[in-house]
């Protein structure tokens, strides 16, 4: 299935949705044809042809920003995401796990608990003992 084709009825989806798929396909064929480019570039021994396909590639990098861009001005998650990853020196994947420890379940709730629970309490009574 083409990434073109929209899942559901245009008529419900309105502008807004549409301009946004549109703004993703691009996303996806820019960064398609930065790895194209690259590919090509790598392949070749002819160093004047890698110095047009290297440039070309790096086009499509600047069409990908700008779209990127565009999707972030739009959409306040992806914003938050966006800021929370890019541009940091933290191995990515740590990212996750500090906001994940600061706030318990990333969503801004309490640290989780660190003795191994759930952080909910007991579910027994006050006053009744486990045997």
């Amino acid at each position: 299935m083409s990434s073109e084709v929209l899942h559901e009825d245009a008529n419900k989806l309105g502008p807004e949705v549409i301009d946004q798929h549109r703004a993703i396909v691009s996303l996806m064929e820019e960064l398609e044809a930065v790895d194209w480019y690259n590919q090509r570039a790598k392949a070749t021994s002819n160093p004047d042809l890698r110095a047009i396909l290297e440039h070309n590639r790096d086009e499509e990098k600047e069409h990908a920003a700008m779209v990127l861009e565009w999707l972030r001005r739009g959409d306040p998650k992806l914003s938050q995401h966006l800021k929370t990853y890019l541009f940091t020196e933290e191995p990515v994947t740590e990212i996750e796990a500090d906001i994940m420890g600061e706030t318990g379940a990333g969503d801004g709730g309490p640290p989780a608990a660190s003795d191994g629970s759930l952080g909910i309490g007991s579910l027994r009574p006050t006053g009744q003992v486990s045997k």
